[in-house]
C-alpha cells in the first residue's frame, strides 16, 4: 500500500513518534512532507513522550493525533495509556501506528522475538483495538476499518494499526546526512585501541554490530563486551550497575545520541553517583541512523553542558580523531566519571554483519569475564 493513501485514510494532520525501520516508508513520507515542522511532525525522545505530546495536541485542538513507533516502544506507552489516555481517566483518543518487529514466523533479531509475540496481546490488554496491515491489505479494507475506528475514537478510545514488514511503500527518495566527518565504526575502532581488555557496554543498533566485527577483525574475544541488542536508552544504566560493583575496573559505555535522549534521566543519576571508574562515550550523529537516519534533536543541544549540569566532573566534545585519541588517553588514566561526546557522520557500510553469538552467550561470556576481575 502506498503510504500516502494510508496517511490519507487516517485523516490526521499531526504525527509524533520514534522512528522504526519497519515504518521507514511512513517516516520518510513525514520528513518529505513536513520535515520537522512541530505543527505537524515531532520526532520525540521516547514513545511515552510521544503519547503525552499527542495528548496535549488533542486537548488544544480537539483533533485526533497519530503516534508511530516500533513495537518495542509499547512498553514506554503503557503508563500514559493506562493513567492518562484511558477512557476511565481522561478519554483522550489517538491512533497508534506500530511497526511489527519479530512477528511470529518472520525471522528477526533476538531482541524482537518475545516483543513480537506479545505485540497484539499488549494492545488487547490495554484496551486498544488493533488492525494488522500487510502487503495484501487493500485500501477498501483500510477505509472500512478506519470507519469503525472513528466511532471508537469519538468515544475517547485509542486504536492501533500494526504494520507488517513491507506493508507500506514510498517512492520518493529521502537522504539523511550531516557535516561531520568521522565514521562511527572507525570511532569505535579507536575506542577499542585504548580500552584494551576493559569491559565495554555498547548501545542498541549498529554500534554494537560494529563493535562485534571490530573484535573479530582484531582476533579478540567478545567476552569484554556487553552488546545491548534491545532496551534502547538503558546502556549507560547497565554500565553504571557494572561499574559500581567492579570498582577496581575501568568500565566504558559506548552510547548513541538517540539512546541517550530516550532515557536522559540516566545522565542525572550517573552525575549524582559519580562512579570513578566509568567513561561515558556518546557518539552523536544527530540521527536515528540504525533505523533509517531520521533526525534526533541531539544535533542542536549541548550534550557537554547537560552532563556537567547533571554533575559529571568532566565532559568534553570532539570532532576529530586527533582530539578523540587525546581524550581517550586522558579518560583511560582519569579517576572519575567522564563523558566524551564524539561528533559523527551518518552512515554505515552496506555489508555490516550481525553478532554470530546469541544474546545469552554474550551475557554468560561477559559475566564470566567480570567474575575474573
Amino acid at each position: 500500500m502506498k503510504v500516502e493513501n494510508f496517511v490519507k485514510a487516517l485523516g490526521a494532520d499531526f504525527f509524533t513518534g520514534v522512528p522504526d525501520s519497519q515504518l521507514k516508508a511512513l517516516c520518510n513520507y513525514l520528513i518529505y512532507t513536513y520535515g520537522t515542522d512541530p505543527k505537524h511532525h515531532v520526532i520525540a525522545a521516547n514513545e511515552g513522550n510521544c503519547a503525552a505530546l499527542a495528548a496535549g495536541y488533542h486537548l488544544a485542538t480537539g483533533k485526533v493525533p497519530v503516534v508511530y513507533m516500533q513495537n518495542s516502544g509499547e512498553g514506554n506507552i503503557i503508563n500514559p495509556l493506562a493513567s492518562l489516555l484511558n477512557e476511565k481517566v481522561y478519554a483522550i483518543p489517538m491512533i497508534f501506528v506500530v511497526g511489527w518487529r519479530g512477528e511470529p514466523g518472520v525471522h528477526d533479531e533476538p531482541q524482537h522475538i518475545y516483543q513480537g509475540e506479545v505485540t497484539v496481546k499488549l494492545l488487547d490488554d490495554m484496551g486498544v483495538k488493533s488492525f494488522i496491515i500487510g502487503k495484501e491489505t487493500t485500501e477498501e479494507e483500510l477505509a472500512e476499518k478506519m470507519e469503525e475506528f472513528r466511532s471508537l475514537l469519538a468515544d475517547g478510545h485509542d486504536v492501533a494499526f500494526v504494520i507488517r514488514k513491507g506493508a507500506l511503500s514510498f517512492d520518493e527518495k529521502v537522504v539523511y546526512k550531516n557535516d561531520n566527518e568521522m565514521k562511527r565504526e572507525e570511532i569505535i575502532r579507536h575506542i577499542t585501541d585504548f580500552t584494551g581488555e576493559d569491559p565495554i557496554v555498547s548501545t542498541t543498533g549498529k554500534a554494537s554490530r560494529e563493535l562485534f566485527e571490530i573484535r573479530e577483525a582484531k582476533g579478540m574475544a567478545h567476552k569484554y563486551d556487553f552488546l545491548t541488542v534491545g532496551s534502547m536508552g538503558h546502556s549507560s544504566s547497565i554500565a553504571l550497575g557494572v561499574a559500581l560493583n567492579k570498582p577496581g575496573t575501568k568500565v566504558w559505555c559506548i552510547d548513541g545520541d538517540g539512546a541517550m535522549l530516550m532515557h536522559m534521566g540516566a545522565v542525572a543519576v550517573l552525575g549524582n553517583i559519580k562512579p570513578e571508574n566509568l567513561v561515558h562515550i556518546v557518539i552523536n550523529n544527530g540521527a536515528h541512523e540504525t533505523v533509517g537516519g531520521m533526525p534526533t534533536v541531539a544535533a542542536g543541544i549541548d550534550v557537554v553542558a547537560i552532563a556537567k549540569a547533571c554533575g559529571y566532573p568532566a565532559a568534553v566534545s570532539v570532532d576529530s580523531f586527533e582530539a578523540l585519541d587525546r581524550e581517550l588517553g586522558i579518560a583511560k588514566a582519569y579517576k572519575g566519571l567522564r563523558l566524551i561526546e564524539v561528533k559523527c557522520s551518518i552512515g554505515a557500510r552496506d555489508d555490516l554483519g550481525r553478532p554470530t553469538t546469541t544474546a545469552l552467550e554474550n551475557k554468560n561470556n561477559f559475566m564470566e569475564y567480570l567474575a575474573e576481575k
